[in-house]
């Protein structure tokens, strides 16, 4: 058997192929935000603040019927096991547009006219399936600033390692497996807002992984819930 699986159909870590990474979320974590939120999904550890709707700088960029919505998705220098360069790299800006599309159809943009929201996402510690993480840690954070909202993103990956369909790679996994496919959906509409796949599937492991990663998304949504409702009653953090 492969290293990434062993004889038991365990993981490196002792998890099974459909079973998630240990995942902790909190709510409210920032006084400066207007909304802001954190979340530990297996060693990813990502912070998410947001600051508006506001006016829009410079004007002219301005919208006269919508808000406009900018995210920026960013890893510390620390966040890897080698240093990272503080500047944007194309991957973040790569991400930062995903994670801005998987947001967009979840608020009520209308709402706000000639204004702007801004979502930061900072990665302070990285383990594989963190674009997943801060859509979840993003749509938390736009809950608790009050934004009008549809519904909540919740985001989980799917992957294929050992020639194994396994749910929630992390690093090592993603590194060495076959294949990774990232998924956002929102729940009580029925939607994906994000899918993405690096690596080959066959037709049968491809909608095998969906349904893995959209089960995943689920279990997401769930903690989410927990941990907005919890908030408004003193608690403001969820373990799984």
């Amino acid at each position: 058997m492969s290293n990434l699986v062993n004889s038991k159909g365990l993981r490196q870590d002792g998890r099974k192929l459909n079973e998630l990474r240990p995942i902790k979320m909190e709510v409210g974590v920032l006084e400066n935000a207007d909304g802001s939120a954190y979340i530990e999904f297996g060693k990813n550890k990502i912070m998410a603040a947001v600051y508006g709707p506001k006016d829009v700088h410079p004007k002219h960029m301005s919208v006269p019927d919508r808000a406009i919505l900018r995210c920026r998705y960013h890893m510390t220098p620390f966040s890897t096991d080698t240093r990272k360069n503080p500047a944007p790299s194309r991957r973040e800006i790569e991400i930062s547009k995903v994670i801005r599309e998987a947001l967009e159809p979840t608020l009520i943009l209308t709402d706000y006219p000639r204004t702007a929201i801004a979502v930061y996402i900072e990665v302070l510690q990285s383990d594989g399936g963190s674009r997943c993480a801060g859509v979840s840690a993003a749509s938390l954070a736009l809950a608790d600033a009050g934004i009008n909202m549809t519904d909540l993103a919740a985001g989980c990956a799917a992957g294929k390692i050992a020639g194994k369909v396994a749910l929630d790679l992390d690093d090592t996994e993603d590194k060495e497996g076959d294949a990774d496919m990232p998924l956002a959906i929102l729940p009580n509409l029925g939607k994906v807002t994000l899918l993405q796949l690096d690596g080959k599937f066959t037709r049968k492991e491809f909608e095998q992984a969906f349904n893995l990663a959209k089960d995943g998304c689920m279990k997401v949504y769930e903690l989410q819930r927990k941990a907005l409702t919890e908030k408004y009653f003193g608690k403001g953090e969820v373990e799984a």
